[in-house]
């Protein structure tokens, strides 16, 4: 009875080792090919400039909120000088009024 149970034992083994045997080379080959994927996929280049660091939204908000406010002035405004002056303030302004309201990022 020992022997049998032995003989089995041993027969359970092996093919635990041979399913072993098939998940390591499985595993090997897909680790393989994620290396060949990732020498070959380029990677994500670096955001430059200084509008990558707001989100969508801010961007948005940082282009149309003065061109609302240019227009606002050369509609309601008579005077052409004076529309041309509060242009220059709203163009000089911005920067300032972005880093005040949306705060500066690193």
């Amino acid at each position: 009875m020992s022997k049998e149970r032995a003989r089995r034992r041993a027969e359970r083994l092996a093919v635990l080792e041979r399913e072993k045997a098939v998940r390591a080379r499985k595993f090997a080959r897909r680790q393989r090919r994620r290396a060949v994927v990732r020498r070959l996929t380029p990677g994500r280049l670096p955001s430059s400039g200084r509008l990558h660091r707001r989100s969508r939204a801010q961007r948005i908000g940082i282009v149309v909120v003065p061109l609302v406010a240019a227009i606002a002035v050369w509609v309601l405004v008579p005077d052409l000088a004076l529309r041309v002056v509060l242009t220059a303030m709203i163009v000089i302004a911005v920067p300032a009024l972005v880093v005040l309201v949306l705060g500066k990022r690193p």
